[in-house]
């Protein structure tokens, strides 16, 4: 996809979003796991994607994660946070991001969803918003309306967060909350 015409879709989309999803290995961290010498699993997480979603609740824009995977990593940093709608283990992700949508009251339109590989296309062909990072599998790229320009765990989640605030009008009011004294 021309990536002007991405970018004006995106935009466009991302004016309806009221809530994001997640995906975590190769969206919020690199996609690389590392263990340390006793087993335990190591996750990094960029420091400006946080900020990056703090900015977006403030906006009143909810966020939820959803992984295939387990970690305890994954739960502290959603804690750290304020993530409450947390989903691990999914292997079968479409299912619960329709349980998300209608615990929510949600349509499809309403949600962005941000994925970098095979198991995120049925959520990214569904989400009213899609979004993949930089490094996404070709296959990934080729169906959404938004590829970031920063990879995963390298800033795509804040470029994303942004986009949505920016889109949405509320980029000087989410200043100046964060700017308050």
């Amino acid at each position: 996809m021309n990536s002007v015409r991405s970018r004006t879709k995106g935009i466009n989309q991302a004016k309806k979003v009221k809530l994001l999803i997640l995906d975590v290995d190769g969206v919020m961290t690199e996609g690389r796991i590392l263990y340390s010498d006793r087993g335990k699993e190591i996750k990094a997480f960029y420091i400006g994607d946080g900020l990056g979603i703090r900015l977006l609740q403030s906006a009143g824009i909810g966020v939820a994660i959803i992984s295939a995977r387990e970690s305890e990593a994954v739960t502290r940093r959603a804690e750290e946070l304020g993530i409450t709608q947390v989903y691990q283990g999914a292997s079968r992700k479409i299912e619960v991001y329709r349980d998300i949508l209608k615990n929510n009251q949600l349509r499809d339109e309403e949600v962005a969803y941000v994925g970098d590989d095979l198991l995120d296309l049925p959520l990214l062909k569904r989400a009213g918003f899609s979004v993949a990072v930089a490094d996404s599998a070709p296959e990934v790229k080729k169906i959404v309306d938004y590829v970031t320009r920063k990879k995963g765990g390298q800033g795509a989640v804040r470029e994303v967060c942004e986009l949505i605030i920016k889109a949405q009008g509320k980029w000087k009011e989410v200043i100046r909350k964060l700017t308050e004294d």
